[in-house]
């Protein structure tokens, strides 16, 4: 069981730094919870279903990415135009970079020489070279309207951002600094992630009831599978064939098999689920509710609902160490 922080940390000073990691040894890797409206991250005890601990990072954080190396977990402040890094085990503040426009997601090239951010507020995406883990700025586009989530070719050259605002997708070529095409895929489309087989993206069109598989070759939408309104963010189960995808405003949680391409499960979630994290043995499941304050808890091998966590205001991203793969 972890051993609680005080009631709520802080990372401005020494004192908390030293009270951080004097509790890092732990037998089970915290929750880090990302509090979009309160400007924190809640730490919490996946065991005692509990908030131990609360760190201040900066305003409007949505989402986060342990680095390649696995040292650093980065938390992107959207409003406050920074990049903090934490340790990903105890919360210790290690490092912040400033000058990071409007970071509202994330995301590092697999061949780890680029790192991609999206500014939804400012309808731009930045392409930084990542040499040595040191984001660089290379390239600015210009992409109407409001970029949101990014997903990569298994062999790096091209990125992928949903364009919330216009109802398409776009494609960047990296090497180029360029837009390669758009595609429209449907109204507001969120979350998007690559098959294993980098064949299909997966495009969660949150304005209406579905995923879009995009044949992103072919630069097609080559099939639509219904999963519930409000169709968001996905999350691998790690056995590189099924994939969750939170439907917000039906309040579900569908799982999709990437072979066949349907929907095989799907789970009642409270709260307009949106982000989710799986355990490194498959068998829980963590979503953020939106609209609810709270962390779900939920049992994948009896699929259903077992517990709520009260966090912060408008709960976002969720990560844990011990955790399933990505894909």
């Amino acid at each position: 069981m972890i051993v609680s922080w005080a009631c709520r940390l802080r990372q401005a000073g020494v004192a908390t730094l030293l009270l951080l990691a004097s509790h890092a040894a732990v037998a089970a890797s915290p929750l880090f919870i990302l509090n979009s409206r309160d400007a924190s991250v809640s730490l919490v005890d996946p065991v005692a279903r509990a908030e131990a601990g609360r760190i201040d990072v900066g305003k409007e954080p949505h989402h986060l990415y342990l680095t390649p190396d696995g040292q650093s977990l980065i938390v992107a402040n959207a409003l406050g135009n920074d990049l903090v890094f934490l340790d990903p085990v105890s919360g210790v503040l290690q490092r912040r970079i400033r000058g990071i426009d409007d970071p509202y997601q994330i995301a590092i090239s697999p061949d780890h020489k680029w790192f991609v951010t999206a500014a939804l507020r400012l309808d731009r995406v930045d392409l930084y070279t990542y040499e040595g883990g040191e984001p660089k700025i290379a390239r600015r586009l210009m992409l109407p309207k409001m970029p949101s989530h990014l997903a990569f070719s298994a062999d790096s050259r091209f990125v992928f951002v949903t364009l919330q605002g216009s109802d398409e997708i776009a494609a960047i070529d990296l090497a180029a600094g360029e837009i390669a095409w758009k595609l429209p895929v449907g109204k507001l489309p969120a979350g998007i992630i690559m098959t294993p087989d980098d064949r299909h993206l997966l495009v969660g069109v949150m304005g209406e009831d579905h995923v879009a598989v995009v044949d992103w070759r072919r630069r097609e939408v080559m099939t639509r599978i219904i999963t519930g309104r409000g169709a968001h963010n996905f999350r691998a189960l790690g056995d590189r064939r099924h994939v969750f995808v939170s439907n917000r405003v039906d309040n579900t949680i569908s799982r999709i098999d990437m072979l066949q391409l349907k929907v095989v499960d799907r789970i009642d979630v409270p709260g307009g689920p949106d982000c989710m994290e799986v355990s490194a043995d498959g068998r829980t499941m963590w979503a953020t509710s939106r609209f609810a304050n709270q962390v779900q808890v939920i049992d994948l091998e009896q699929r259903r609902l077992v517990g709520s966590i009260r966090v912060g205001r408008s709960p976002h991203g969720i990560f844990t160490r011990q955790r399933a793969a990505d894909l």
